[in-house]
């Protein structure tokens, strides 16, 4: 008996029907069978099944004589199941990696629960959308561990699909669980199993790829077909009719019945304005027919349309949502002129302070779009507490972030009515972002960029040669901020010419050094010791540190080029595998797709949320990356770095590159997972010509690098003295 039974109904989806088998049998977990129930399909489907079938043991497959719909395609596998769960896949999605593992590992920490719940991202033909809107429930649910929904009814919010749980399979079985025909099949055995279990878990991570197709999908498609709604809570209702024991569930399963019809009845992509007033006299009927003693709506304008339900016809309920449609715009065109009476208010403030003259001990710091203390700025800011002592310094922070800050800092929101005292009179600004182009530079003042590393990819105005890479951009404007500039420092020569030709404006640069890398170059043993300590690596392992950077080809920037799971059992023991997302991915989908169920299972350590990347980049031995810039910081540590560049010829073709990493690496490069795995494997990632490749990485990019950059900085630029030390080949002077 395998333990997991995968049934996948197929009907005309032979453009989808590869991707989804291979997900399933690319999993890393290989104890499984794929019961692929071929619903008449007639396309290529029967073929493509048949094919995977000859050649994988693990593929069964079940042609009907007659086409019977997602439903009974469904029941047809469950039939002929044999494991210990039952996974349900549509045949037009497809699974992350890792996901089955993480199942099998969850469900043995959980005491094999009778339903465990996982999540899901929708995939549109254009690209990957967001997080689910059950990302937050799930992540509660994974943190208690087991539940019921007596106890727990707002789990009964999840989203109402069969493929996003697996269910014991002798539960399934015991309760007589099965799919109806029709649409909206999956409510009914979706509520049913929920009040019928005893112990439901949750796995926060993204498992199903959910596909949005732009044409041919069922459910948005308008018609008469979207009336099986009723027939489908119908038979829900009629089962608890003879369960008196479940009466407790009644009047939760009633709510979301519903939600769920209204929610229908609103979408043009499935209710026909001719068919409304029937739809809606069907919910009526429903709601008269099932209405629980002692019922309360919920507040809000769902719990208005129910109330309206017992007893006003369709015309009151689309006059409601008509008003409330019309206040919603309404709402949206007052807070706009609101919004533009404040901006103005601001504008004249900030004129009023500008009149007053410069303030000179007076220095202003953001990072990363107001993110906070960080990055170079911090490093500036940092060393010029120490030795310019009589600046002021004020950080620009955005509001939700204030509460992390340093103590001791002193900070503005920005908009704020001090925000625009600050930026009127500083004399010293220093950030790795352009500062709103609202702000005007004053004569007198000077403005310090720092960037946010080495450039590999296309910056400024060589974006316009790539129209993918600058969607959302307006480079002429990012150059008119940019105009601003007085000093832009830089690393090495390279970053000095790229900077120049990127940022084509009046700076001038300073060969200063990264003045966050002084960290790095300045670091001892006992800066490494405590960097592991903090992110919790046991002692004596090898960390392996996984920093791959977003890409701009796919809509989100996140790209799964790993198995993390895998990769992290294939470095075997005294190993620790430390990921870091590019921080435009934090919140996004990425987080989903693993890491952090990973994480809190102590299968690696996700260091995306540490707010000092340089200390992240001193606990680890290797760092594995594609083409993040935190290579060119990492090399002053002199310790090996293992290139993947999997698909290099694509990230070059949509965002374009300064030169080719895979042949001027800094140490191996591998071009797929299985060269990576051995790379690390084998021992080559430290071997001899790993040293050559970062000795002459290092020379042409660690060039300025000498921990002293951000006291060259303060003292240079702020306090007019001459530089401490001038590397090599650097400005004789610059005050």
């Amino acid at each position: 008996m395998p333990r997991f039974s995968i049934i996948v109904p197929v009907f005309k989806v032979q453009g989808f029907l590869r991707e989804c088998l291979d997900s399933v049998l690319g999993q890393s977990y290989t104890d499984v069978e794929v019961i692929a129930v071929d619903d008449r399909s007639p396309d290529g489907c029967p073929a493509i099944l048949d094919s995977y079938a000859e050649r994988d043991a693990r593929v069964r497959v079940l042609h009907l004589p007659e086409n019977v719909g997602l439903g009974r395609a469904r029941n047809a596998g469950l039939a002929e199941a044999s494991g210990d769960y039952v996974l349900f896949l549509d045949s037009d999605d497809f699974y992350t990696p890792g996901l089955l593992e993480a199942v099998a590992a969850r469900l043995a920490a959980t005491g094999d629960p009778d339903i465990l719940v996982f999540d899901h991202v929708r995939t549109h033909w254009w690209g990957r959308g967001g997080r689910s809107t059950a990302a937050d429930l799930l992540a509660k649910g994974a943190a208690a561990g087991t539940f019921d929904v007596r106890e727990n009814p707002e789990y009964l919010h999840l989203f109402l699909v069969a493929w996003n749980k697996a269910y014991r399979r002798d539960f399934f079985l015991k309760h007589e669980l099965s799919y109806a025909p029709g649409l909206y099949e999956d409510a009914p055995v979706t509520y049913r199993s929920m009040v019928l279990a005893d112990r439901i878990a949750c796995l926060e991570r993204i498992g199903v790829e959910y596909r949005q197709r732009r044409q041919g999908a069922i459910t948005k498609t308008p018609g008469r077909r979207h009336f099986d709604i009723f027939a489908q809570y119908e038979g829900l209702f009629t089962f608890l009719e003879g369960r008196p024991d479940l009466a407790w569930a009644r009047p939760l399963l009633f709510e979301r019945a519903l939600d769920h019809m209204l929610f229908v009845l609103a979408r043009e992509d499935r209710v026909t304005p001719a068919d409304r007033a029937d739809f809606h006299r069907e919910i009526r009927a429903f709601h008269a027919r099932y209405l629980p003693e002692g019922f309360t709506p919920p507040a809000g304008r769902r719990g208005t349309e129910m109330r309206l339900l017992a007893a006003a016809p369709y015309p009151p309920y689309a006059l409601v949502r008509g008003l409330r449609e019309l206040r919603t715009v309404a709402g949206a065109g007052k807070r706009r002129v609101t919004g533009a009476v404040s901006r103005r208010a601001q504008g004249a403030w900030y004129a009023v302070r500008s009149a007053l003259p410069l303030d000179p001990h007076l220095a202003v710091y953001s990072a990363f779009s107001h993110r906070g203390v960080l990055g170079d700025p911090a490093a500036i800011h940092a060393k010029a507490a120490e030795i310019a002592p009589d600046l002021e310094s004020v950080w620009v922070v955005r509001e939700e972030e204030a509460h992390s800050l340093p103590a001791g800092i002193d900070h503005v929101t920005p908009g704020s009515r001090r925000y625009h005292e600050v930026m009127a009179r500083a004399t010293y600004w220093v950030n790795n972002v352009n500062w709103p182009g609202t702000l005007a530079k004053r004569a007198g003042s000077v403005h310090i960029h720092t960037h946010q590393g080495t450039p590999l990819k296309y910056m400024g105005a060589d974006l316009l040669t790539k129209p993918g890479a600058r969607h959302g951009f307006d480079v002429p404007k990012m150059l008119r901020r940019a105009d601003r500039w007085d000093f832009s420092l830089v690393a090495n020569r390279h970053s000095e010419l790229v900077w120049e030709r990127a940022y084509p404006c009046h700076f001038t640069s300073l060969r200063s050094g990264s003045p966050r890398n002084d960290a790095l170059v300045n670091a001892g043993p006992e800066a490494t010791g405590a960097a592991r300590a903090r992110l919790g690596v046991p002692d004596g392992h090898t960390v392996v540190l996984y920093a791959p950077t977003r890409r701009e080809y796919r809509r989100g920037g996140h790209v799964d080029r790993i198995d993390l799971a895998r990769f992290a059992r294939d470095l075997g023991a005294g190993h620790t595998l430390v990921v870091r997302l590019h921080p435009s991915l934090a919140t996004g989908t990425a987080r989903g797709m693993g890491l952090t169920e990973l994480h809190r299972r102590g299968v690696l350590i996700d260091a995306t949320d540490e707010p000092h990347v340089e200390e992240v980049l001193l606990a680890a031995d290797v760092l594995v990356t594609d083409y993040s810039a935190l290579m060119f910081d990492y090399a002053n540590l002199d310790r090996p770095i293992v290139v993947h560049a999997d698909d290099w010829a694509a990230y070059t073709a949509s965002r374009g590159a300064y030169f080719d990493i895979a042949a001027e690496a800094p140490g191996h490069v591998s071009r797929s997972y299985r060269e990576l795995a051995w790379l690390l494997t084998s021992g080559a990632w430290q071997d001899e010509e790993s040293a050559r490749l970062r000795r002459g990485f290092r020379e042409r990019f660690c060039e300025f690098d000498d921990g002293l950059a951000a006291e060259r900085v303060v003292r240079t630029l702020m306090l007019g003295e001459p530089m401490p030390q001038v590397p090599s080949g650097s400005l004789d002077e610059v005050t």
